[in-house]
């Protein structure tokens, strides 16, 4: 008989494998940043397989809702001279090689080791067993030490991305705005008194040539008129039904 949950974790084992092998491989920067997407769900089924439920979904909403999708991003924003970085690559191999195939083999020591466990050795879970509960126990009472420098380490990385965002350079304008509340209203404005002009209006005479008049007398009954209490609209209204009455 074909065990189903067997048969669904080397299914999702090889799919982890193959887009794994594709994040290292893809030429372009964003397919394998969906490559490395698709690596998280394939470990994220994996856990839910294992009735890890709790790290499966973190796994999905930390790392592939936030931090994958800043990096799609960051690699979409950023021009990356592909030519440039690939010409390094066969020069770090001699360092590159040597530290893989220790990865590769302490690995495989591990999973060597694990499937050699005799299966009579793990106990049967209770049946009101919640993994997401003993994981908070446990990271709150025996790895609290470990929770809280994970912690201050992630304070400082967030302190560090801010204080370089906020670096001043020259090339950038920015506000202060302790200076925009201190500022006063005789600093930002100066009156200016201007002297009072004569305005000349232009006409054509009855020969057809230019004829300069002095507005003065107009000035002068406006201003007569304004002493008397009328609104600059009446005036001007007034002024129109004169000249078209004329």
């Amino acid at each position: 008989m074909i065990d189903v949950t067997l048969t669904l974790f080397y299914a999702f084992a090889a799919i982890l494998v193959f887009a794994a092998l594709l994040v290292i491989t893809a030429k372009n920067p964003v397919h394998a940043a969906l490559y490395l997407v698709l690596s998280f769900f394939s470990a994220a089924a994996i856990w839910l397989l294992l009735a890890a439920e709790f790290l499966a979904i973190v796994l999905v909403l930390v790392y592939v809702g936030a931090v994958m999708v800043l990096f799609l991003f960051v690699v979409m924003m950023v021009d990356f001279d592909l030519e440039k970085l690939r010409k390094g690559f066969w020069s770090n191999l001699k360092v590159a090689l040597p530290v893989g195939s220790l990865i590769i083999f302490e690995m495989s020591a591990v999973l060597i080791r694990s499937f050699n466990v005799p299966q009579s050795s793990v106990s049967p879970l209770p049946a009101d067993y919640d993994n997401t509960r003993a994981l908070g126990r446990l990271i709150y009472t025996d790895y609290v030490y470990a929770f809280e420098i994970a912690a201050v380490i992630l304070l400082l990385a967030i302190i560090a991305a801010i204080a370089l965002t906020l670096r001043r350079r020259k090339d950038t304008k920015h506000q202060d705005p302790g200076k925009q509340v201190r500022v006063r209203a005789k600093d930002r404005l100066t009156m200016v008194k201007v002297p009072a002009t004569t305005r000349e209006q232009t006409a054509t005479g009855p020969d057809g040539a230019l004829a300069v008049t002095d507005n003065s007398s107009l000035r002068a009954e406006g201003e007569a008129i304004q002493d008397r209490g009328l609104p600059p609209a009446s005036q001007a209204r007034g002024r129109n039904d004169g000249e078209g009455a004329s």
